[in-house]
This record gives structure tokens, C-alpha cells and sequence, in this order.
């Protein structure tokens, strides 16, 4: 009896593999750095296309800058507590794609997945991009090299989350603590100077083209909305967070979009204060940050942290589409190859596709983010109407306590989005955005193809239906050898415990050989009966195939019991013949009997 200890019952622990604990989920601030760093980086060139927007009306109409910053701030608030939402009614993840489809019906959610599918690849190229361009503007001699150092960022992206995303989300907690203190700083100590430090770039001629009319203003808000893309990837990825997953994505949602709107609107305020007009070779973020800290190294650091933070937003899109492509793949919208995981919780799949296609598409725009831009915003927005109407039918079937008044604010970001799609595709629809408006039907006329699929196989496959009893029918194992070795004794060994006949047959085409080896099996006299096949172009796949299928006409159950030798050392494994893998594979496609492949190892 042990005395000061006391009694407790003791129950067996079963170690946890990589990827089943909550270690490898995402606590609120990894969440924040894994998830959301496509809409805090923003702030680098949301503001600055609204100024590219706006100064076609000359300098004065850069003053419009903080009213459309404050028009989308109350976008962005309207957003989060909308998603907030979101989170609560589809704690499964899929955000915009998992409302629709449950509230809207097929049509919408395939538009709703599509649209989502085309954000995340761009928000990937855009951020790689916009990355590249901030280098340029502390590193001019970077110039000419902005397509390779985007595709080094996607490589190390790639690696990384192949690992995993908690991997991810640590890598970037640091760069994102720093570009956050960095921006409040740039406004903080910005706004204390009387006047800009100094002013870096090459100055241009700003000639009024346009009044400043409606259109402009359109525009301009329509450039700037590029801000609030990202809003949505907490939602798309509760999944991956750590219990209880509800209330830290929802955690994260509101410190999102608190720090992105409190930098949005103060990066205004300093641009109307400064009177920044573009300048050539650099960033308005880096003029910013030259009239705050002005050219010494506070200036290299903080343009050094905003490229690294801008080509690590990428990591949005891998924290969001593969889980999203999971969920389609479940739904048989997508293969199911894509809702596979690896052992820790990584949809593999998904981040190669994701990668592939993002850099193809920046070696299409030669890393250029100007022509990305009118591309950026429309499938996220399309999301967001689509999410919020969905969220308003769910409130009014449900009517939970308090439902008019949340179905009267998703009504609203309804409405809001709505004019923000029509006016992103009026304003961008010639400068590029025709692509997703021809991209996106085609992605959901793929995903309908597919669901099609899918169903014609399980209806013919005949899933959901209790089939027949099966039949009790003789089998017949057919074991393909080269010669008699311990390889033959174990192949025959299994293949006599998993038929009624089992039958040796080896392919020759020097009859001297053949005779040698039937000597050889007479003297051994396993109790098989061997049947040698002339081959005299020395095939070895076609006798076989034909043999099986000869076999198998009787209606008998035919396997064919394939070894292969198998050393532990992988070093050592592309030394083996791969005789026995082409068979299997040609049998499988030319045959309908049963095919395996037994391992014989050997220690080497």
C-alpha cells in the first residue's frame, strides 16, 4: 500500500498518431497567421489602388481616398460579423460553398465553389506578386528577377504546408506580429511629424484625364475592395483549428477584422494628410514608410518585412482551398483522391494543385500585379452575396431567437456585396475580369460533370441497394514464376492457403531452359502442377494475359498471385525487375480477375 498518494483508476493510453491530436490544430493566433494574412497584408496595395484609381482626376481627387476607405471599413465590419455567422452555422468548414449548398440549393453552391476555387489561386499569385513589387521598391537591382523570386516564395510555401499547416502557422507568427507592429507604426509616427521625412521614387506628372465623377469613384472603391478579399478563409478552414474550433475562428474573425480595419482607415488618413500621389519605382506603402522613418534603415527593415509578409499571404489559400476541395470531393463534385489526408492533417492533394496552378499562372502574367488585380476581388465577392443570402433563408426557416435582427444584417452585407460584384464587374470587366467570368462557369460545368459521374457509378456499382446473396464458386490461383527458389515456395505457400487449385506458370523462350527447369520442378515435386509458355519474341505479358483469360472462361474464380522481391534497403529497391508491377498492371486493365502482389523480402 503506497501512503500520500491518492487512489485513481487507471486507464490504458493509446499513443496518438501525427495529425489525430489537438497539438496539430490551430490556436487563435496561429489561426491568424496561418489564415489571415492575404486580407492584413492588403493594406500593402488596397490603398494604393485606390490612389492609381482616383488619380486619373488629378491630385485633388485623391482627397476621395478616406470617404472610400470608410465606405469599405463599414464593408469589412458588416463581413466579419457576417462570417462570424457563418462560423457558428457550419462549424465543418467551407464557408460561402458550405451555405450555399445547404441553403440555396445545387446550382448556387457549385457557383459558390467555383468562384472560391478562382479567389484562392489569385489570392496566391496576387500576394506573391505584391510581395515581389515591395522587394523591388527597397531592392530596385531586383527588377528584372520578380517572376523568379515569386516562384522561390511558392516553392517554400509549397514545402512548408506539405508539412502541415500548424507548421505553417509558426513559421509565420513572427513576420506577422512584425508587418502589423511595422504598418501601426508607419501611421503612428507618420501622423506625429509635422511633414513626410523624406520622399522616395521618381516623380511622375499627374494629368487630370477624367472628372471626378461617379465612374471614377466606382472604380476606386471597386480597386479597393481588393482589401477585403481573405475576409473568408477563417470560415473555409474551422476545421482546422483546436477545440472548442467555433469560438477561436470566431476569435480570430474579429481580431482580424479589427486590426485590418484600423490599418485600412489610418494608411488613409496619412495618404490625404501627406497628399501622396504615385511616384515611379516604389510602393504608396513604401512612400509611407520613407515619410515616417525616411530613408534610413527603419526604412529597408520595415519594406524587407512588408515583401516577406505580402509573399507569405499566400499561405491563406493553402490553410482554405484543400480543406474546400475536401469538402467537394466528399460531395463527389471533385475526385476523391482531393479529400484524402496524410497522417498529419494535410490534404496533400489540394496544396499541389494549388501550387501548380498559381504558377502557371504567374509565369502567364510575368509576376505582374497590375494585370492580377482586375481579376482579384470578383470570385471572393461572389462568395460573400452568396453566403449572406444563404445565411438570411437559414435564419427565416430556423427562426432561432433573435433571427430578424441577424437576417436583417446578412440582408444587408447581401446588398452591399451584391452592388460591389455589379460594380467590380462593370469597372474590371474589360481590364481582365472577362477571364473569371468565363473561368467560373467552366469550373462549375467540370464539377457538374463530375457529380454525373459519380452517380452513373454508384447507380451502376448499385450503392444504397442490397444486392444478392454472393455465390460459392471453385477457384483457381495462377502463380506467374521465373524459376525454383525460396521466391516459388513462398508464392506457392500462400497461393495453396487461398484457392481450391493453384497452378505455376513460367514464360521461356530457350527451350533448353525450359527443359532445365521442368528437371529441376520434377525434383523438387512441390505438388503443383507447372505449365511452361513459349515465347519466342521473349514477352513476358502477353503469354500470361493469355493464359488467364483462357482460364478464366470456364467461369471459375481466377487470382493471379504475382511475387516480388523486395529488399528492406530502398537504395537497393530500383535494382529489382519491374516485371511483376507491369503485369499486375496489364492484367488489371485487359483481365476481370483478382490480381495481387506478394512482397518477398530478402535483408539487404
Amino acid at each position: 500500500m503506497a501512503y500520500g498518494l491518492a487512489r485513481r483508476q487507471l486507464q490504458p493510453r493509446v499513443p496518438l498518431r501525427p495529425g489525430e491530436g489537438d497539438k496539430d490544430h490551430l490556436t487563435s493566433l496561429e489561426g491568424l497567421s496561418a489564415l489571415s494574412l492575404d486580407a492584413l497584408s492588403s493594406v500593402a496595395y488596397g490603398p494604393e489602388s485606390i490612389v492609381l484609381a482616383l488619380v486619373v482626376a488629378g491630385a485633388g481627387a485623391l482627397r476621395a481616398t478616406l470617404p472610400i476607405t470608410l465606405v469599405i471599413t463599414v464593408l469589412l465590419v458588416v463581413l466579419v460579423v457576417s462570417y462570424g455567422q457563418v462560423i457558428a452555422v457550419h462549424p465543418d468548414g467551407g464557408g460561402a460553398y458550405a451555405v450555399a449548398r445547404k441553403d440555396l440549393g445545387r446550382v448556387p453552391s457549385l457557383l459558390a465553389a467555383a468562384s472560391l476555387v478562382v479567389d484562392y489561386v489569385l489570392t496566391v499569385a496576387v500576394s506573391l506578386a505584391a510581395g515581389t513589387d515591395a522587394l523591388v521598391s527597397a531592392f530596385p537591382a531586383l527588377d528584372g528577377d520578380k517572376l523568379a523570386v515569386c516562384l522561390a516564395g511558392l516553392l517554400l510555401l509549397t514545402a512548408v504546408n506539405l508539412r502541415g499547416v500548424t507548421e505553417s502557422a509558426r513559421l509565420l507568427m513572427l513576420p506577422t506580429l512584425l508587418f502589423v507592429a511595422g504598418i501601426f507604426a508607419v501611421i503612428v509616427v507618420g501622423l506625429a511629424r509635422p511633414h513626410p521625412m523624406a520622399m522616395v521614387g521618381t516623380a511622375e506628372p499627374v494629368h487630370a484625364t477624367e472628372a471626378l465623377g461617379l465612374l471614377v469613384i466606382l472604380k476606386a472603391f471597386s480597386s479597393g475592395c481588393s482589401a477585403l478579399t481573405g475576409v473568408e478563409a477563417i470560415a473555409n478552414a474551422v476545421p482546422t483549428f483546436r477545440e472548442p474550433r467555433v469560438k477561436r475562428a470566431q476569435r480570430t474573425e474579429l481580431m482580424l477584422g479589427a486590426l485590418l480595419g484600423v490599418m485600412l482607415v489610418g494608411l488613409a488618413v496619412l495618404i490625404r494628410r501627406n497628399d501622396v500621389v504615385p511616384r515611379g519605382g516604389v510602393t504608396v506603402l513604401a512612400q509611407l514608410t520613407a515619410g515616417a522613418f525616411g530613408t534610413g534603415w527603419m526604412y529597408y527593415a520595415t519594406n524587407v518585412v512588408v515583401a516577406l509578409v505580402l509573399l507569405l499571404a499566400a499561405n491563406t489559400s493553402f490553410g482554405g482551398l484543400p480543406v474546400l476541395m475536401s469538402l467537394l470531393a466528399r460531395d463527389h463534385r471533385l475526385p476523391h483522391l482531393f479529400g484524402l489526408r496524410a497522417e498529419r492533417p494535410v490534404y496533400r492533394w489540394g496544396v499541389a494543385v494549388l501550387s501548380l496552378t498559381a504558377a502557371l499562372l504567374l509565369i502567364a502574367v510575368d509576376a505582374d500585379t497590375h494585370k492580377l488585380i482586375p481579376l482579384f476581388a470578383i470570385g471572393v465577392f461572389l462568395g460573400f452575396t452568396l453566403s449572406q443570402t444563404g445565411l438570411v433563408l437559414h435564419w427565416r426557416r430556423e427562426r432561432p431567437p433573435g433571427w430578424r435582427r441577424r437576417a436583417a444584417l446578412n440582408g444587408l452585407g447581401a446588398v452591399l456585396t451584391t452592388i460591389a460584384t455589379c460594380v467590380l464587374l462593370g469597372t474590371k470587366f474589360l481590364e481582365g475580369a472577362w477571364v473569371v467570368v468565363v473561368t467560373v462557369p467552366l469550373m462549375m460545368l467540370l464539377f457538374s460533370r463530375i457529380e454525373r459521374y459519380y452517380r452513373a457509378a454508384g447507380e451502376e456499382l448499385g450503392l444504397g441497394r442490397i444486392p444478392p446473396p454472393p455465390r460459392s464458386r471453385r477457384s483457381l490461383v495462377i502463380v506467374p514464376l521465373g524459376q525454383v527458389s525460396n521466391v516459388a515456395q513462398h508464392a506457392l505457400t500462400a497461393a495453396m492457403a487461398l484457392g481450391d487449385e493453384v497452378v505455376a506458370v513460367v514464360v521461356h523462350h530457350d527451350p533448353n531452359k525450359s527443359r532445365a527447369l521442368m528437371d529441376a520442378w520434377n525434383r523438387w515435386n512441390p505438388g503443383v502442377r507447372l505449365d511452361v509458355l513459349d515465347s519466342p519474341h521473349r514477352s513476358l505479358v502477353e503469354p500470361v494475359v493469355g493464359y488467364v483469360n483462357e482460364a478464366a472462361r470456364d467461369g471459375r474464380q481466377v487470382a493471379v498471385l504475382i511475387p516480388e522481391v523486395e529488399p528492406r534497403s530502398r537504395r537497393y529497391k530500383l535494382l529489382q525487375n519491374q516485371r511483376g508491377l507491369l503485369l499486375a498492371t496489364v492484367l488489371r486493365a485487359r483481365t476481370d480477375v483478382v490480381v495481387c502482389i506478394l512482397p518477398h523480402r530478402i535483408d539487404l
